[in-house]
């Protein structure tokens, strides 16, 4: 039997329990405030936040064979790294370990297409800590001999966030900006590439994992609008559009990122491979 340990039980964190929880004895995820966190079956939920952690942690990272870290950089770097990673370096039965980063390392490409040969260049704030935060963790692998896989991310959708939970909440928008793409991905699929990478380690392996469409966001809203029956908000130029610094920050960086690796190395055939199946099938689990 096997050990789990998950740092940051968010949405792609817990499609991933429920898709490989059967496979372990026990598993372990933190979380910032457990006494405000939904609780899941079969998962033992502790503290981790700027104030310190549940004292338990250190001994389930220690005995872990799997650890998967999904936890986003703070100012200083990692946290992770920061409070754990002797406990990490000394966990004798790790068999792999897998960081959660994303697509935005690779800057703006004006639409072009990368892969995962293509250099990365952080150009916001945002994207320039990720970038470093490998950048730490593969130095860190690499010491310590330890099996890292790093995984790039795309736009992160599922049952909790979405396009059609957008227009429920009158927060969906119609940006329009000429030729700005994005790829997505859904939470099952990340789920699926990462259960896939488990089952054929590659050390130090980097896999994008994104779907099989990049295309412009204000198609995806037309889409989900059509699906609801309802019509879709008004189009707004990009100039015009009433952004966080965030989201404006996601527009500054426009390319299409090739999946060909997860597909060709791990055998993944995507469940959701364009928003369209996505969708569809989040909106049919509403209805049901």
């Amino acid at each position: 039997m096997s050990s789990l340990v998950i740092f940051g039980l968010g949405q792609s964190a817990r499609a991933f329990v429920q898709r490989v929880g059967a496979d372990y004895s026990s598993i372990t995820a933190t979380v910032r405030d457990s006494a405000a966190a939904l609780p899941m079956q079969g998962v033992d939920i502790m503290d981790f936040n700027e104030a310190g952690f549940d004292p338990r942690l250190t001994q389930a990272v220690s005995e872990a064979d799997v650890i998967l870290c999904s936890v986003p950089p703070d100012a200083e770097g990692d946290p992770v790294l920061e409070w754990f990673g002797d406990t990490i370096q000394a966990a004798h039965r790790l068999k792999w370990l897998g960081y959660l980063s994303t697509i935005g390392v690779y800057g703006d490409h004006q639409g072009g297409w990368v892969d995962e040969t293509t250099a990365v260049q952080g150009e916001s704030e945002r994207s320039y800590r990720r970038m470093m935060v490998e950048q730490m963790w593969q130095d860190f692998a690499r010491d310590a001999g330890l099996p890292l896989h790093i995984f790039r991310l795309a736009g992160i959708y599922g049952p909790a966030q979405n396009a059609l939970v957008q227009l429920r909440r009158g927060t969906a928008k119609r940006v329009i900006k000429p030729g700005q793409v994005f790829n997505r991905i859904h939470v099952d699929d990340i789920a699926q590439v990462l259960a896939a990478s488990i089952r054929q380690p590659r050390p130090m392996a980097i896999y994008n994992v994104t779907d099989d469409n990049p295309c412009p966001p204000q198609d995806v809203v037309t889409f989900a609008a059509g699906l609801m029956g309802i019509d879709p908000p008004p189009e707004v130029p990009f100039e015009r559009a009433n952004f966080t610094e965030m989201a404006r920050s996601f527009y500054s960086e426009n390319k299409r990122v090739s999946n060909r690796l997860i597909h060709e190395e791990l055998g993944v055939s995507l469940l959701y491979p364009t928003y369209r199946e996505g969708l569809q099938a989040l909106w049919a689990l509403q209805a049901a």
